[in-house]
């Protein structure tokens, strides 16, 4: 946390912390209100808490906004647990930690445990920066700031979620396509009962396609229905049938490479289910 006693070191901090943002904010108040903590604030509505509650719908907004443009062919569900993931608090906190916001929130001394900010704190504050930056100066400059620190973000639990769809893409092929639905047959496992891997492969209308070993039956299916998927679309690809399946499958589509199986190999189990000074922030105009 800064050490602010004066209005003239706040100046700074505000200062320092609009070129970390990249953004120039028209009116400063607002920006002192996004990084001002309730536990440093002479009252509630002088802290970021109306701003935080703002902040989390605009960047909602601009989250679905992005994925229903760069996943066209995902379904609503696939959307859903992209976005809740994007927009959680832990994602939030990463993206506030890239842009050192740690380095200019405003918190009590009873929160500033030796310079370390929570991540619960630093998550809010910057809901709160998205609101201001809404409210400073509209949707666009919200989007602007936002996307660069999203892109990854999105990219990477679009990744990890494709990587948990083998199984429900290959059951939606199969069905369609052999009218049956794939079973996993371990064939073989070894290793402590603590330590175990397993060797799994995908049957499908009686035939047995390449087997994978994993960690656990849950990530060796997984690869195990991506080596059958390989096998079909490879098969589809000979005979000139297209290979896209995207348009009648009911989830998106993994990219079926050996970079997506060495990362399909390494995946763990993984589960879906933010006065006395002329601001009032508690320093004084020296």
């Amino acid at each position: 946390m800064p050490e602010v006693n004066n209005f003239a070191e706040l100046e700074v901090l505000l200062e320092k912390c609009q070129a970390a943002l990249n953004y120039r904010f028209r009116d400063i108040e607002l920006l002192a209100m996004c990084l001002t903590h309730a536990s440093s604030a002479r009252t509630r509505l002088h802290s970021n808490e109306r701003l935080e509650f703002f902040g989390d719908a605009v960047l909602g907004l601009v989250v679905c906004e992005a994925l229903y443009h760069r996943f066209p062919e995902a379904a609503e569900g696939e959307l859903t647990r992209i976005k809740s993931i994007v927009v959680s608090r832990a994602t939030c906190a990463a993206m506030a930690s890239r842009v050192h916001l740690e380095e200019f929130v405003l918190v009590g001394k009873g929160l500033d445990h030796g310079g370390h900010i929570p991540s619960s704190i630093l998550a809010g504050t910057f809901e709160g920066l998205i609101a201001g930056i809404y409210l400073d100066g509209g949707l666009e400059a919200a989007r602007s700031f936002l996307m660069p620190l999203l892109n990854p973000e999105i990219e990477s639990s679009a990744a990890t979620l494709h990587m948990q769809n083998f199984k429900s893409l290959l059951q939606h092929i199969a069905q369609k396509k052999l009218g049956s639905t794939p079973m996993y047959r371990v064939l073989d496992e070894r290793g402590p009962d603590h330590s175990k891997v397993f060797h799994i492969s995908a049957v499908v209308a009686g035939r047995v396609f390449p087997a994978a070993w994993g960690s656990n039956k849950k990530e060796a299916e997984q690869t195990a229905a991506q080596h059958a998927l390989e096998e079909l679309l490879d098969e589809d690809a000979a005979k000139g049938q297209p290979v896209s399946i995207v348009a009648d499958s009911p989830i998106a589509v993994p990219e079926i490479t050996q970079s997506s199986e060495a990362a399909a190999a390494s995946t763990q189990d993984f589960t879906i289910t933010a006065e006395p000074d002329p601001f009032g922030y508690g320093v004084e105009n020296s």
